[in-house]
């Protein structure tokens, strides 16, 4: 049975130099595309993408639906599917103009990827993210021990992500330069840190209580004045590992250098919620633990926008489409406490207008 198909992947390789250098798209956005192709090459035996038939897009829905989640076990998930499918739809569209292509394929029988309108419902339906509790984030850092050099760091770690709400790719790329302890802030310059779309910004400390700044502060003092660390080395230093005295390697320490990728942050997060008798939770959801704290402590537009910025958005409407739903409990909460309030209080419900007005506004000025 055929491996591969020198046609496909040649036209596979142009395709993902165009995603990558006309679309700006990551190299995580392409390996997903590359595993749309892998897995719909597999199912046609690698056939030559010229011999494309819509009835082949029919039954890949079909096999692709059978298929288990090596994760879960279970059933691959709706939107999983959506996504697979939405990828092959886009590169059969993209070939469908190119020479030794258009003359054979139909643009429009990319169509048949599509999910049904029920399906596509399932797979894109909002959901509540799972997230920990500001309360359940405290014990876990109560509880982390921080005796040795490496319990020190992972104990920061998660202080740092739940003072500044920064994504796991930002923090394995931080240096000591970006914290600046006398402001309470971090600067997050793309530059230097992985951050989401390569933009640069300013975050201040979160008021999350005192036990989490305390920390940081004494893990950067300790970085600096006991181990004379400078400006650019590593904020949180990769695991230094050597050949011991048993002839065997094991952890003696810290290693000068940035990890090569978040997987041990994550690692760590997981070891924490777990020893703490937990569920685990990701780094990336502490960032909705905090929308969710602001929900709670900011009293008007200004106050919820600046919030917003210092998570890194460029607008409120992306702080509230992608991490502000309420939870079940509060959303019961303010409802119930609304039987009791001034049925017309006019100065907020001008103030809530004139934001959503002002976000709408600015959200058509970034589409146009």
């Amino acid at each position: 049975m055929a491996t591969h198909n020198a046609e496909n992947e040649r036209i596979k390789r142009s395709y993902f130099v165009f995603l990558k250098e006309a679309k700006r798209q990551s190299e995580d956005s392409v390996d997903a595309v590359a595993k749309a192709l892998a897995r719909f090459e597999a199912d046609t035996r690698h056939r030559d993408f010229k011999a494309f038939h819509f009835e082949q897009a029919i039954a890949f829905k079909k096999h692709l639906s059978e298929q288990d989640s090596r994760a879960t076990g279970g059933k691959l998930s709706k939107a999983t599917l959506n996504a697979t499918l939405a990828h092959l739809k886009r590169f059969f569209q993209w070939m469908a103009d190119k020479p030794g292509y258009k003359s054979r394929l139909q643009y429009s029988d990319a169509e048949y990827f599509n999910l049904s309108e029920k399906d596509t419902r399932v797979a894109t339906a909002r959901r509540e993210r799972p997230a920990p509790t500001l309360e359940q984030i405290r014990h876990v850092i109560a509880l982390m021990p921080s005796q040795t050099e490496i319990e020190r760091r992972d104990h920061a770690l998660v202080a740092f992500a739940l003072l500044t709400g920064a994504r796991d790719s930002a923090i394995a790329s931080m240096k000591l330069k970006h914290v600046d302890l006398a402001a309470g802030s971090v600067f997050q310059d793309a530059r230097d840190v992985q951050t989401k779309f390569s933009k640069t910004f300013t975050t201040y400390f979160f008021p999350v209580g005192g036990a989490p700044r305390e920390i940081v502060e004494a893990w950067v003092t300790y970085l600096r004045q006991e181990k004379l660390w400078g400006n650019d080395d590593p904020l949180f230093p990769a695991t230094l590992v050597e050949l011991g005295e048993a002839r065997q390697f094991e952890v003696t320490g810290l290693a000068r250098r940035h990890w090569s990728s978040a997987s041990p942050i994550r690692t760590i997060f997981r070891r924490a919620f777990e020893s703490a008798g937990l569920r685990y939770f990701n780094p990336h959801s502490f960032r909705t633990t905090l929308v969710q704290l602001g929900q709670t402590l900011c009293r008007d537009a200004e106050q919820f926008k600046a919030w917003s910025q210092n998570l890194g958005h460029e607008g409120v409407l992306t702080t509230f489409l992608s991490y502000g739903s309420v939870a079940q409990g509060r959303q019961g909460q303010i409802i119930q406490a609304l039987a009791t309030t001034d049925p017309h209080p006019r100065g907020s419900v001008e103030a809530l207008e004139r934001a959503v007005m002002d976000a709408i506004r600015g959200a058509k000025l970034l589409s146009g």
